[in-house]
């Protein structure tokens, strides 16, 4: 088409042809456009939906009113006017022994003598060994808030002796408590400490093998066959179901290194009978778990910092490994980061594997260190779960929170410290 001075533009048939061709299509893509941007949308909004319902059947399982009814009521047990909530402890000892049997006594004085207890510890032996408060009801927050009437009424009619309270299930003594056969005086001490121990040895374990296998398959190895094969192998691991990584971990450090895992090797338990279902055995499973997730992480860190970076070390003398320790490495240092928090989030919430190798189910004692016996919070909260009273599901959504708070502390140290690694970039 040609355009003369002074003259009106003259179009053909076929050019508007193609002109009204290439506006359609252009309305086509962005109609197509907007059908997609509606369903990412869609499954952002599903996903909140899911979400948000999630925390309210949690929220809504972890508080509400509990009918309570005691063996023996506090006031009975009384001495010269004094209620059990302000003697000393040498009062509250006298008062436990008067109510349960010896052999119970000698157990609980060989776990810890009396002098070495505190009265808050005594108060609570007999709170849960006399007193023994037992839940007979229990309501939903939604109950509690909307069917106060309702509660009472049935209160009157079929929980005459019991009390009726306001719990919240997650609380400072829930926190601070141990397992305990009575919902009403369970707590996730145990689980919380078991759970820290085990991710502590697993990211130990797992980041400096994890990060210099990185290094090493981006920085070092060559583009070979074996070096190929290594590659694919743990893109492949990533996706292994956890319980695999249990059986592994079963027969590599319960029954092969068990003398090392139980401690017997370093003088630590009976080396005659060397269990190596302890909380080493658990973490160092765990770290074989996490271990590709972060390879993996690590490696993409470092294969996006730009080239240039590392011809321009070369260029001023630096020597390989200077480059990758001096300018490389930090340079990747958020990513690997981020990689970590991804597989801390996995772990964390493991469950699987942690039954194989051995995880107890119900105790009572908090491990003292590598070589105990453990729980872990997934643990306590599957046993809880799959109990058949109605109340352990309510202690059990109080454990879920816990969880969750402990996750994203844990994940927002994680962050600050990769925000502050960025800033010094």
């Amino acid at each position: 088409m040609s355009v003369t001075p002074g003259k009106a533009i003259s179009v053909s048939a076929a050019e508007k042809h193609e002109y009204s061709a290439e506006a359609e299509k252009l309305s086509r893509r962005h109609f197509v456009g907007k059908i997609w941007q509606v369903i990412f949308a869609t499954s952002t909004l599903v996903g909140i939906v899911a979400l948000a319902t999630l925390l309210l059947n949690i929220i809504n399982s972890a508080f509400g009113y509990v009918a309570i009814e005691n063996k023996i009521q506090p006031e009975q047990l009384a001495i010269n006017g004094v209620p059990i909530e302000r003697m000393p402890k040498e009062d509250l000892v006298i008062v436990l022994g008067n109510h349960v049997s010896a052999g119970l006594m000698r157990r609980l004085e060989s776990e810890m003598p009396w002098e070495d207890r505190s009265k808050e510890d005594v108060y609570s032996l007999v709170l849960e060994r006399v007193v023994e408060p037992k839940p007979v009801a229990q309501w939903s927050l939604y109950e509690s808030l909307f069917k106060v009437d309702e509660i009472r009424q049935e209160m009157l009619e079929r929980y005459t002796e019991a009390d009726l309270i306001f719990k919240s299930w997650i609380s400072p003594r829930f926190i601070t408590s141990p397992q305990s056969s009575n919902a009403f005086n369970a707590g996730v001490r145990t689980a919380i400490l078991g759970s820290l121990w085990t991710i502590s040895i697993a990211i130990i374990f797992a980041f400096p093998i994890g990060v210099g296998s990185a290094i090493y398959l981006q920085e070092y190895a060559k583009d070979n066959f074996i070096n190929r094969i290594i590659q694919t192998n743990i893109n492949n691991l990533a996706g292994v179901p956890s319980i695999i990584y249990g059986i592994l971990g079963l027969a590599l450090f319960v029954r092969l290194l068990g003398p090392v895992t139980s401690g017997a090797v370093f003088g630590y338990g009976d080396p005659t009978v060397a269990n190596g279902r302890t909380i080493l055995s658990a973490g160092l499973t765990l770290g074989l778990l996490i271990l590709p997730l972060i390879i993996i992480n690590a490696q993409e860190a470092i294969k996006a910092v730009p080239d240039s970076l590392r011809q321009a070390s070369y260029g001023i003398g630096a020597t390989r490994w200077q480059t990758v320790w001096n300018h490389v490495l930090p340079s990747a240092l958020p990513g690997i980061l981020t990689g970590t928090i991804l597989a801390i989030s996995r772990a964390i919430g493991e469950t699987a594997p942690l039954v194989v190798v051995g995880a107890s189910t119900f105790i009572t004692f908090d491990p003292d260190g590598p070589f105990s016996k453990f729980t872990t919070l997934p643990i306590q909260i599957y046993q809880w779960t799959a109990r058949p009273q109605d109340v352990f599901r309510n202690i059990a959504a109080g454990a879920i929170i816990v969880l969750l708070l402990m996750l994203l502390s844990m994940n927002a140290i994680a962050v600050l410290l990769r925000n502050r690694y960025s800033r010094r970039i």
